[in-house]
């Protein structure tokens, strides 16, 4: 049993393995290329895409995030209540099976889940992403609750390394963002296997759990 098993997943993985990755349509496929000297041609980071067809690793910069004010609940009652914008960048973190529209019109979801990203060349005053030890520790997946992305070199997308912040989120409208990113002319999507381990790393700064009593470090 065992051995037929075997069988048939060699030779998934055979006709896997045969198998050239394939652009979006509403992609240009000369806009897809590496990103550094080490990442594989055959694997890249990123592509540019357009339109409002939503995807996880979408990135979006400066959109416009609606916060609410310290003092809301001493003038909540007065109906005077000035809402603070921020503009942030951010990564499209729900899955992208529950994003796609439906015949009528409308996808499976309200709202849509993302987080905030934050380039390298910008926290070169942070106190600690200032440091390249701090990014590589990051990198390294030491930093829980954070993640890296590559850096990105598509023509007129040059983005610096990216760090994602998974423990701040955002739910925003799906109608609201279908249309900001349908007045964008283009946008970066982060790409496979890289999405999938960005979706990895953000569930596992939610699933982990802190026990009472731990085991002991092992000594020598």
């Amino acid at each position: 049993m065992k051995t037929w098993v075997y069988k048939i997943l060699d030779k998934f993985l055979e006709l896997m393995s045969k198998i050239d990755y394939v652009p979006n349509s509403n992609v240009n496929p000369t806009s897809i290329n590496t990103t550094n000297s080490i990442a594989s041609t055959n694997y890249p980071w990123y592509q540019i895409v357009n339109g409002n067809d939503l995807a996880q690793g979408d990135i979006l910069l400066e959109f416009p995030v609606f916060e609410i004010p310290k003092n809301y609940l001493d003038n909540v009652d007065t109906g005077n209540v000035q809402m603070i914008i921020n503009y942030q960048n951010l990564i499209v973190m729900t899955q992208s099976c529950d994003l796609v529209i439906r015949r009528d019109g409308k996808s499976k979801i309200d709202h849509v889940l993302l987080c905030p990203i934050y380039f390298k060349k910008d926290l070169a005053q942070h106190s600690i992403y200032s440091k390249s030890s701090e990014w590589e520790n990051a990198r390294q997946g030491k930093h829980l609750g954070f993640h890296v992305l590559n850096c990105c070199n598509l023509e007129d997308h040059n983005y610096d390394f990216i760090l994602v912040d998974l423990k701040r989120n955002y739910s925003i409208n799906f109608a609201v963002l279908a249309d900001f990113v349908s007045r964008q002319q283009s946008r970066v999507r982060l790409l496979p296997p890289y999405r999938e381990h960005l979706s990895q790393a953000f569930a596992r700064s939610f699933m982990r759990v802190g026990l009472p009593v731990d085991i002991p470090k092992f000594s020598k």
